[in-house]
């Protein structure tokens, strides 16, 4: 596929269903010199005992039962990261970037949301807030807002875009005062030239119209820039597509600095499968997927740190139908080359009976904002008190973790 057809496919509706894009033109000055942030959602419910097994815990086979993965060293199993913990089978590429001491793995990670409903729980993670639906903007617009230099005209809204989200819709944890631009990839024909000559003739009348649709030619002009790999063509094809859309935005020099993106089909209930099987897939696909995001964001990679969270984890022992139910503790992954890595965050609580939460699930003992807090202070420069305050409300007894990002 040539770049003209993948600009031209997504023109048209670009142009049109971008009411809440302000100019695609990003300011270098927004956020920390070079720095590059990408944030990933992992919806439904990432397993984090099947992601990064405790394989050294004592009651991790019996609860896990057909679900366990074998043990590193044997054939099929895990990816030993330590004594402890060790990385699904699938996950090549972040055991690679672990060796590199480019992956820093949080495990018993949870938001301070502790029921087990999808929509509530990504609406907390989302909003950085403590409970759901009290927030009516995410905390990383609020970041963005909150970076030194970023200009403000009285009302408080910021005149500058930093931040890209990459998908049908805007998120939650994008919306707020800062401008921030949008992608998404189309399911459109190509448009050809005549088609779209037309186009651009019938929207010149319009001021509103041109502009968008300058600002969708520049955006998939952009997206498009990025060569075609032979894992671009498999299963999952979009959502590597949109991963390196994201990285060739980044790696612009008057690009955005902070990107969001999401993935779904995290939820298994049932059937889902060890070493192989449903989840087995997903996550080699994410895996994949983020081997071709380093790949786009070329030179900037030394400047970037990516962080995957989820909403919450899932049920310690598997349920009758080979799967696992909503549950609480689970992992976060922190990826880059500006990654101080190749090290474990748990406070390990342990999966024996009177361990577990509620008798049920992973104990959680790391609050996902001390994550976020970590980055988003060492690597962009937000201040501590807008992130205590503004970036999550009430916040101040959750401090930070430090050391996250190289020096």
């Amino acid at each position: 596929m040539s770049t003209t057809t993948i600009d031209r496919r997504r023109i048209l509706a670009a142009a049109v269903t971008m009411p809440f894009v302000g100019r695609f033109a990003f300011a270098r000055e927004a956020v920390a010199p070079g720095n590059r942030f990408v944030f990933i959602l992992l919806r439904g419910a990432l397993d984090g005992l099947a992601a990064v097994p405790p394989w050294g815990d004592p009651a991790y086979a019996g609860l896990r039962r057909d679900l366990a993965l074998a043990p590193p060293g044997a054939p099929g199993g895990a990816l030993r990261l330590d004594a402890t913990f060790a990385l699904h089978p699938g996950c090549t590429f972040l055991h690679a970037s672990w060796q590199a001491r480019e992956l820093v793995v949080a495990h018993a990670v949870a938001t301070p949301y502790r029921e087990r409903s999808h929509f509530d729980g990504q609406d907390v993670l989302e909003s950085g807030g403590v409970r759901p639906h009290a927030l009516a903007t995410g905390w990383l617009n609020r970041a963005l807002a909150a970076l030194p230099g970023t200009e403000t005209a009285g009302n408080g809204a910021v005149h500058r875009e930093a931040g890209i989200a990459l998908g049908q819709n805007l998120p939650l944890a994008m919306r707020g005062p800062a401008p921030v631009a949008s992608w998404s990839p189309s399911r459109l024909p190509a448009l050809d030239e005549d088609t779209l000559a037309r186009i651009t003739d019938l929207y010149a009348r319009d001021p509103v119209l041109s502009r968008r649709l300058a600002d969708a030619l520049a955006a998939d002009e952009v997206a498009g820039d990025v060569p075609i790999t032979k894992a671009s063509r498999g299963p999952g094809a979009r959502h590597l597509e949109t991963l390196r859309a994201a990285g060739a935005f980044l790696a612009r020099e008057d690009g955005p600095r902070v990107a969001m993106l999401d993935t779904t089909g995290w939820d298994t209930h049932a059937n889902e499968g060890g070493a192989q099987g449903q989840l087995a897939t997903r996550l080699a696909a994410l895996d994949a997927g983020l081997r071709e995001l380093k790949a786009a964001l070329g030179k900037v990679w030394p400047q970037t740190v990516i962080l995957l969270a989820t909403e919450f984890g899932r049920t310690a022992a598997v349920n009758g139908t080979r799967g696992t139910d909503h549950g609480t503790g689970t992992v976060a992954f922190v990826l880059g080359g500006a990654v101080r890595g190749g090290r474990m965050l748990a406070d390990w609580p342990g999966l024996s009976p009177q361990a577990l939460y509620q008798q049920r699930d992973l104990a959680p003992t790391l609050d996902l904002r001390a994550l976020l807090k970590g980055v988003l202070h060492d690597h962009l420069g937000v201040p501590s008190a807008a992130l205590d305050t503004g970036v999550f409300p009430d916040s101040a007894a959750v401090r930070p973790v430090a050391d996250l990002v190289r020096s």
